[in-house]
């Protein structure tokens, strides 16, 4: 078994969605669930199928993000992941609905941070064995710290 970490590229601006799911029709049902979930959301979804003609499916309503979404699938490899990209919306207000989507099994991460794919390579093919979302702690959260982040989340709609 060969192990690496597969960065995924990634513009400042726009969130990352990666997962597992099971069947070709999940490009499709991910599509309508995003495109439901706001008319303002761009996005761009790609899926690798793991039998037939194991092609690298796509969809989105923004050709940069579908382009962005194949690039990344490609590079991970792995069979049935998912790569959602997300603009002008967060992952936040779509995730519910993804998980709800019948044929996804699991989703690795929902992020704005920088992202690395811990793929395994085996004679069989690639899988997803996790990733790596983001920096570690750099400490503990200050009464300051907390202020500020209540005031975040005030000033962009997510709390009252």
């Amino acid at each position: 078994m060969e192990l690496s970490a597969v960065p995924i590229e990634k513009p400042d601006g726009s969130s990352v969605i990666i997962g597992q799911a099971h069947f070709i029709k999940t490009i499709e049902d991910l599509h309508e669930t995003l495109a439901a979930a706001s008319p303002h959301l761009r996005f761009g979804i790609a899926f690798c199928e793991a039998s037939g003609p194991c092609l690298i499916r796509r969809s989105g309503n923004a050709d940069d993000l579908v382009d962005l979404a194949a690039t990344n699938a490609e590079m991970i490899g792995a069979g049935h992941c998912f790569v959602v990209f997300l603009r002008e919306g967060y992952p936040v207000n779509v995730l519910n609905a993804i998980k709800q989507v019948p044929e996804v099994c699991t989703v690795f991460c929902a992020t704005a941070n920088s992202v690395e794919v811990l793929v395994a390579q085996t004679d069989l093919g690639r899988a997803i064995l996790g990733v790596v979302d983001g920096l570690p702690p750099a400490g503990f959260e200050t009464p300051k710290d907390e202020a500020e982040r209540k005031k975040l989340l005030r000033s962009i709609g997510y709390k009252l």
